[in-house]
C-alpha cells in the first residue's frame, strides 16, 4: 500500500506500531524524500496537528485496520475529520457491512449511525483471505469513505449528544425505542415524539433512519 501511494502522492506519512515493520520501511524508503515513517500506536497521533505542520489539510488517509480495533480507530480518526478529506480503509467484510448499513437491516446499528453521521462509506471491492501472508480466517472489503458531516450545522457538542443518544437506543436491539430511552426520558413524552414523527409506538431503532433518529433526539431534548 505505501508502495503504491508513494507513486501518487506529493508526500506519503506512514504510521506503523510494529517495529520490524517500521525497520523495513524505512530501509525500503530511505532514499526517498517523499516518504517519512512514524513509528507509533495510530490511537496517539493527533492527525489534526500533524497535518497542519505539513502543510496538507484536508489529507487522505488511507491504512489496513487491525481487525479487533476496527471501531476504536474510526472513531479517532472522525475526532480529527476536519483535517481530513476522504479515506481508504481496509477491513473486516463484516464490519463494512455494519460501516455502510442502512435502517432495517440487521446489520444496521450505533456504528452504521456513528460512521454515516460523519462520512458517506462505501464498500470498495472484496478482498479475499489469499491476498493476504498468512492468511486470515476471515473476508476483508477496501471502504472508502467521503468525509462529510451530515449535519453540518451542529456544533461538534451535538454531534457528540446525539451519538451519546443513538448509542442507548441501540442499546438492547431486541427491544424497542419505549424500552431503550425509559432510563433517561418519560414513557409518555418517547410516544409523543414517536407520533410526531410518524413512527409506531414499539418501534425499534434499526427500523428509523439517521434523519429520524436526530427529529426525535431534537423533539426529546427540547422538551427536556
Amino acid at each position: 500500500m505505501t508502495s503504491l501511494l508513494v507513486r501518487q502522492a506529493r508526500k506519503v506519512i506512514a504510521i506503523e506500531i510494529d517495529r520490524d515493520l517500521v525497520r523495513i520501511l524505512r530501509e525500503e524508503f530511505r532514499e526517498n524524500p517523499k516518504v517519512e515513517i512514524i513509528s507509533a500506536d495510530v490511537l496517539s497521533v493527533d492527525f489534526t496537528s500533524l497535518c497542519g505542520w505539513e502543510g496538507v489539510s484536508p489529507a487522505f488517509v488511507f491504512g489496513n485496520l487491525p481487525y479487533y480495533i476496527t471501531s476504536p480507530i474510526l472513531h479517532h480518526l472522525f475526532a480529527h475529520r476536519v483535517s481530513i478529506r476522504a479515506m481508504g480503509l481496509l477491513m473486516q467484510r463484516e464490519v463494512a457491512e455494519r460501516l455502510t448499513a442502512g435502517p432495517g437491516g440487521r446489520d444496521y446499528g450505533y456504528l452504521s449511525v456513528a460512521t454515516q453521521i460523519y462520512s458517506q462509506p462505501q464498500i470498495a471491492l472484496d478482498v479475499p483471505p489469499g491476498a493476504f501472508s498468512p492468511a486470515p480466517q476471515v473476508q476483508s472489503a477496501l471502504v472508502t469513505f467521503q468525509v462529510r458531516p451530515r449535519f453540518e450545522h451542529w456544533p461538534a457538542s451535538k454531534h457528540e449528544e446525539f451519538l451519546e443518544f443513538a448509542k442507548h437506543c441501540f442499546a438492547q436491539k431486541r427491544k424497542n425505542l419505549l424500552n431503550n430511552l425509559a432510563w433517561r426520558y418519560s414513557r409518555g413524552r418517547i410516544t409523543e415524539a414517536l407520533q410526531k414523527s410518524g413512527k409506531p409506538a414499539n418501534a425499534r431503532a434499526e427500523q428509523l433512519a439517521i434523519e429520524d433518529l436526530a427529529a426525535l433526539f431534537d423533539f426529546l431534548n427540547e422538551a427536556d
